[in-house]
């Protein structure tokens, strides 16, 4: 049994199919997402507010009576060069995709301790190799990377730690986009479905044993330059 597991960015994209594996495995879905996630017990937060997130993460658990494992799935990005975006979404990029996941991780804890839990980050390629027009993108995920593993090394031994570094995904995280920074016509693309059956795999381990870091891209997708 999965237990109570608590997904952040759960209403949509990656974090939905999390939720949905989550469910199918006998487990119980907890959603933090900036809208309501139907089908799901969840809170409604920004991450970008470490107070909202803080609050989401204690009323969730509360309302399950603990936490099992935490899945850091919420993402946004703010593409283009460091000179044309916006300060405020330039920050607005860190703060939900690094402070956020560290916030609701800390929140997290005291319940994770007690159940002997498990989290799962969600990095990704472009942590660990950078491209053009994504500093704010790179910059957040090459933290999650530093957090994730820096973590592992805290929390040995009490609470499991895993990275997920997922590649390119036919979600709609890549809507509204200007069209250079839209995915081309034959680019590969893994199903979220997929990559969400990976973090089902790290979060069913035994106690004792760590799936470290997990690697998830297209075939055609390397995470290295």
């Amino acid at each position: 049994m999965l237990g109570d597991i608590l997904i952040t960015g759960g209403a949509s994209g990656l974090g939905h199919a999390v939720a949905e594996a989550v469910a199918k495995a006998g487990g119980r879905p907890l959603v933090v997402d900036l809208r309501a996630a139907d089908g799901f017990d969840h809170a409604v937060a920004d991450l970008a507010d470490r107070s909202q997130a803080e609050r989401a993460v204690r009323e969730l658990a509360e309302r399950a009576g603990g936490l099992d494992g935490v899945v850091t799935a919420a993402g946004i990005d703010a593409c283009g060069r460091l000179e044309d975006v916006t300060a405020d979404d330039w920050e607005r990029v860190i703060k939900v995709n690094l402070m956020g996941t560290a916030a609701v991780v800390r929140a997290a804890l005291p319940y994770l301790r007690e159940s002997s839990g498990r989290v799962v980050t969600c990095a990704s390629t472009l942590g660990l190799r950078a491209v053009s027009d994504a500093t704010a993108y790179c910059a957040a995920k090459f933290g999650v990377v530093g957090f994730t593993r820096a973590l592992a090394a805290e929390l040995a031994g009490q609470v499991g730690v895993t990275m997920l570094v997922p590649g390119g995904m036919a979600t709609r995280f890549f809507d509204g986009r200007p069209e250079q920074y839209q995915p081309g016509p034959d680019a590969r693309l893994n199903r979220p479905e997929d990559v969400a059956q990976t973090v089902v795999f790290a979060l069913s381990q035994p106690p004792g044993c760590e799936v470290r870091e997990l690697v998830v891209c297209p075939s055609t997708e390397t995470s290295w330059p």
